[in-house]
């Protein structure tokens, strides 16, 4: 059983901890209080979120019933995001988890279905993941990278974001992530996943944009992958250091990697210091200044050490800037854009 959930005094830190990151997350942060208030354990996080996504689900079922194909979409949308929100724990039973992560991707896949038909689904070895046009097209792509706990339901509002900016987005889980994360482990080569989504897209070019554990991800694979012609990371890791990492982080990637030792292995190789100098390509780090958790060495380095790197810190952004949209994202957006040309 995990030790994470036994911590002294972790449910209302926890709760607290998360209520930007889940506000970015789409969920809405006065519903968020209501279903977070009466839990009395941790363990009743994943049933008391999936508990509220089903009635999100079953709300767009009535709309569909009644011809209402907007109001159930949206529905859907919302159901999503809450499967997967309910998620976010290393909870010790790995099957309620993996069928809650089951039904984040189905429930968006029938909000697309009513809110954007045009979508595609694309999967690989190794990933999935839906690409999405939107209708007056720049002519560029970017990849959408989720972290350790995330998955491609998380960061909705960054592909919008990008899409309203005239950018194809295909918003992916990798190995370890999303509904992948029940039949694979995290991939610390993540480049080797990247370059493999690249051609299944079939592009000359494309950016990528990392979150969390992601922002790593996006940039050992701009490193690797000449294809990557402009990269952003957003709360990403210069280098971890197992030791000191807190429980929560620890039993995570425990899950992830399939066993305590693959977790520190992997720990151990998500390190920049030896790969910045070869990021090529155009390269911005967004990072929180009170960001701040142990054993992790943020991305100011990163920045500084890739030959195109530029950083943009917001002092009072917290982990993922959920608390701070306004001061990153569109920026950061128009940044992706211009950089692709």
């Amino acid at each position: 059983m995990t030790t994470f959930f036994d911590v002294p005094g972790i449910l209302p830190e926890f709760v607290a901890l998360n209520r930007s990151r889940t506000s970015g997350a789409g969920l809405d942060p006065f519903e968020y209080d209501r279903v977070t208030a009466p839990l009395t354990s941790l363990y009743d996080w994943p049933a008391a979120l999936r508990d509220q996504a089903l009635a999100h689900r079953a709300a767009a079922v009535s709309y569909e019933t009644e011809g209402r194909t907007v109001s159930a979409g949206e529905a859907y949308r919302v159901a999503t995001r809450w499967f997967h929100c309910a998620v976010l724990l290393p909870h010790p039973d790995r099957e309620f988890t993996a069928q809650a992560a089951r039904e984040a991707d189905e429930a968006m896949g029938r909000a697309l279905a009513h809110l954007d038909p045009t979508a595609v689904r694309l999967a690989g070895e190794g990933f999935t993941g839906r690409l999405r046009r939107p209708a007056a097209a720049n002519g560029s792509t970017v990849i959408v990278i989720p972290g350790l706990d995330s998955s491609k339901e998380e960061f909705h509002d960054v592909t919008e974001a990008l899409l309203r900016r005239g950018t194809a987005v295909f918003s992916m889980d990798g190995p370890g992530q999303g509904v992948l994360a029940a039949t694979t482990v995290v991939e610390a080569d993540y480049q080797r996943v990247v370059s493999r989504v690249i051609d299944a897209l079939g592009l000359p070019e494309v950016g990528v944009i990392g979150m969390s554990l992601g922002g790593y991800y996006a940039a050992v694979s701009a490193a690797h992958e000449p294809r990557i012609r402009a990269a952003a990371a957003v709360s990403g890791p210069f280098r971890l250091t197992w030791e000191k990492l807190p429980p929560f982080v620890t039993d995570t990637l425990t899950q992830r990697a399939g066993s305590i030792d693959a977790a520190r292995e992997f720990a151990g190789r998500v390190d920049l210091r030896d790969v910045a100098a070869r990021i090529a390509c155009p390269l911005r780090v967004v990072e929180g200044g009170t960001d701040d958790t142990p054993g992790v060495a943020p991305a100011e380095r990163l920045a500084a050490d890739a030959p195109r790197g530029e950083l943009l810190l917001v002092p009072h952004g917290d982990h993922l800037l959920g608390n701070a949209r306004a001061d990153w994202l569109p920026s950061t957006a128009d940044w992706l854009v211009g950089a692709l040309g």
